[in-house]
């Protein structure tokens, strides 16, 4: 079942984005982030749980474009753990997005995904959503160069 994020699924959460990453993150740079998000309304992140494993997380940030009439959500991360796939627990994530994004009055919902994610890219569009922009990266520093490109494995 879904819920919204708290302080104790910290960690839960840094393994599933780490696996969505595939790299291990920085705790300390993560923590800052995870904590202001959860202090922060412009950011909902959901949980999957099952008997008291964290078995996905889908994060969102609502924003006001200058291009868009009313606000945007963005799906910022979402995984779900690879033994815990093909049970609907992705789509039931992305549904309840889908249900804030449209009560915060959100014109779409829009997720980045790297090119090398092809699983996520079938399951996006099995959920209806279509391929629309191309996103341009320049790296401002060497230790995050060689990450930006690598093919990772999401969903």
């Amino acid at each position: 079942m879904y819920r919204i994020c708290e302080e104790g699924d910290e960690l839960a959460v840094y393994r599933l984005v780490c696996v969505l990453e595939g790299k291990k993150l920085d705790w300390s740079s993560f923590q800052k982030a995870y904590r202001f998000q959860l202090s922060n309304p412009n950011y909902h992140c959901l949980v999957w749980e099952e008997d008291g494993l964290v078995a996905g997380m889908l994060n969102l940030r609502f924003e006001r474009q200058l291009h868009h009439e009313n606000p945007v959500a963005e799906i910022l991360e979402f995984a779900v753990l690879e033994e815990c796939r093909s049970r609907g627990i992705g789509r039931e994530l992305f549904s309840q997005a889908c249900t804030w994004a449209k009560e915060r009055d959100c014109e779409l919902i829009e997720v980045a995904c790297n090119r090398g994610r092809t699983d996520a890219h079938r399951f996006y569009r099995a959920l209806g959503m279509e391929e629309s922009h191309l996103r341009f990266l320049l790296p401002l520093n060497e230790k995050t160069k060689p990450h930006l490109f690598e093919g990772t494995y999401c969903l």
